[in-house]
């Protein structure tokens, strides 16, 4: 049981960890068109991307799968811009009782990039597992571990918005637009300097 909470906190301080960003920006990017009070929908759409990285976190730390390291750590970015360039085009209601409609086309996004992200993930975890025979508790208590640590991220960046939207009147749109936009600027450069081609 020890074990499983050493692997629990390493995947929670794994996502956390402001050296990876990159994860911490996607996470960002993904809830940034809600407001606190769509919560059940972004902890669905956390968990898609939950079982997207979870998928291919554990077929590459078994070592099912082989990648560039480098696509994947290209691609990362690239799934942060295009989540970024969606939240853009999202029309949002400033009435904060309007029901809003959300595509379910982000749900299999989310899931989708989880995918490239689980594999941005196992180098990590392969390097801690070493050559142990029996992983999978150890994957499921990291994989517990990074969805805490997701929605701890997730806590943070719509309590940022709740005070922006509602203390500071700032327009849902409009801080959408600042959000991703801002978001979409860093994983630019992010891309830029882990250019692939």
């Amino acid at each position: 049981m020890t074990e499983f909470f050493i692997f629990l906190k390493l995947g929670y301080q794994h996502i956390t960890d402001i050296n990876g960003y990159d994860h911490i920006l996607f996470v960002v990017a993904l809830c940034a068109i809600y407001r606190i009070t769509d919560w059940k929908k972004v902890l669905v759409l956390v968990t898609a991307f939950t079982i997207g990285h979870s998928i291919t976190l554990a077929l590459a730390a078994l070592n099912i799968i082989e990648y560039s390291t480098e696509l994947i750590e290209f691609l990362i970015p690239v799934t942060i811009i295009f989540t970024c360039i969606t939240n853009l085009f999202h029309k949002s209601s400033d009435n904060a009782l309007a029901k809003e409609d959300f595509s379910p086309v982000r749900y299999v996004l989310a899931l989708g990039f989880g995918l490239i992200h689980g594999m941005g993930f196992s180098n990590y975890l392969r390097s801690l597992l070493g050559k142990d025979e029996n992983i999978i508790p150890q994957l499921l208590a990291f994989n517990i571990g990074l969805e805490f640590g997701q929605i701890f991220i997730i806590a943070i960046a719509m309590g940022l918005g709740f005070l922006i939207m509602n203390v500071f009147k700032v327009k849902k749109h409009t801080w959408n637009l600042i959000l991703s936009s801002f978001v979409a600027g860093v994983a630019f450069k992010l891309m830029t300097e882990k250019w692939f081609f």
